[in-house]
């Protein structure tokens, strides 16, 4: 990884503060940043993950496969990144995935045109307080503890500039490819909530209320499943998308077709994967996964 990034002083509250609050502003500035969306115009290189859940080493290799440690710019791709934190290894029932964000959050600074950080349902659950429960661990719970627990009375100021950071996140990367455009986000809404889904979403700032659990539009987005054919094609042409490349999913393999114009990444386990991908040419799901990469090494 990075230098820079590297040696980041995790155990300060100011740097971790200064890290996120420095992200927040690379995510809001970007040039191509327009209303809740990222968008590339021009083709191009595209590293696309899934949920890496705090794997720092599976991190490492992205930011490598991306190009970043180069000095020369024409080697920089772009690079999607989402559901970031909430690992499982835990720390005496801790979870001290603060700091991926704060990595990712300098990353983003560094290469503001390059590092896309996509909203997932756990950041959003961390953001908004509701509690995201598994195999006996409430996640919200254990990071909000481990941020007790390293900064002590500053962890309200780290808490703060967290959800600065989430709330400043775009909910999906458009880039052009191929003579269409792709949609990289963490999911889709699921087909019950399709009559309650603001699908204007992509094409404004978001609101608070969109952030809401039940009734929210962002809500609906990253925490969907089961998406059927009818529904991607649907959205694919209210949208004017060819292709959607996911996360949320479990994928054991680390990929799997979704439909004929969807792809489930995932980049967080033994599996994991990345698809690295030429924007300049066509792409469907099966020249994804054509295209997949494994992490572990």
């Amino acid at each position: 990884m990075l230098p820079a990034i590297e040696q980041l002083d995790l155990r300060s509250p100011q740097t971790v503060i200064n890290a996120l609050q420095t992200g927040t502003r690379a995510n809001l500035a970007a040039a191509c940043r327009h209303g809740s969306i990222d968008h590339v115009t021009q083709p191009g290189q595209l590293i696309a993950t899934g949920d890496l859940h705090d794997n720092p080493l599976h991190l490492a290799r992205l930011v490598r496969a991306a190009g970043f440690e180069s000095m020369d710019p024409a080697a920089h791709r772009h690079l999607t990144l989402h559901e970031l934190i909430h690992s499982d290894r835990l720390v005496n029932g801790m979870d001290f995935s603060y700091r991926v964000l704060a990595r990712v959050s300098a990353l983003k600074a560094a290469f503001p045109e390059h590092v896309h950080v996509l909203l997932a349902n756990h950041e959003l659950a961390q953001l908004t307080g509701s509690e995201v429960a598994k195999d006996g661990i409430r996640f919200v719970a254990a990071f909000d503890e481990a941020l007790e627990f390293a900064f002590h009375g500053d962890a309200p100021a780290v808490r703060a500039s967290v959800r600065g950071f989430i709330r400043s996140m775009p909910i999906a990367l458009r880039m052009a490819h191929g003579g269409g455009d792709l949609l990289c986000s963490h999911s889709l809404p699921g087909p019950e909530r399709m009559d309650r889904f603001d699908a204007s979403i992509l094409e404004r700032e978001l609101a608070d209320d969109d952030y809401l659990a039940r009734t929210g539009s962002a809500h609906f987005l990253v925490w969907g499943r089961n998406q059927t054919q009818e529904q991607l094609t649907a959205l694919a042409e209210r949208w004017g998308i060819s292709l959607f490349l996911l996360g949320h999913e479990k994928a054991e393999s680390g990929a799997m077709a979704l439909g004929e114009n969807a792809v489930v990444l995932n980049s967080d386990h033994d599996r994991g994967i990345y698809a690295e991908l030429d924007t300049r040419e066509w792409l469907d799901a099966a020249s994804v996964l054509s295209h997949i990469r494994p992490l572990a090494q």
